[in-house]
């Protein structure tokens, strides 16, 4: 199982401007962006495909199609061709997932 990708770790700016897409689609049950609430698991990109590994707060998230579509239209940047949004829930998501720079912000560390 792949990692949440850091953004301080990519350097690909294809990705970069994937990231920031991503961060602007917002669980709504949490004031917090699905990036930074751990929710992307993995952006692979290769040539012009791109795959996102992705999960929900709850296997019974009430708004599961409506994240998985503005996932699927924030990985749509010109360079891309193809987009692949796989949901999993192996690991299963937790509070763990926020990094501790968010927990620091929303001052849950």
């Amino acid at each position: 199982m792949t990692a949440h990708v850091e953004k301080d770790d990519v350097t690909d700016p294809i990705i970069l401007k994937i990231v920031d897409n991503l961060k602007s689609v917002y669980d709504p049950e949490i004031p917090i962006n699905i990036y930074d609430l751990g929710l992307i698991y993995d952006i692979t990109l290769i040539e012009k495909k791109c795959d996102i590994l992705m999960t929900f707060t709850s296997p019974f998230c009430p708004v599961a199609d409506q994240l998985y579509e503005e996932v699927e239209t924030a990985g749509k940047v010109p360079e891309v061709d193809e987009i692949n949004v796989e949901v999993t829930f192996e690991p299963p998501w937790d509070m763990e997932a926020i990094p501790d720079h968010v927990k620091l912000e929303l001052g849950i560390l």
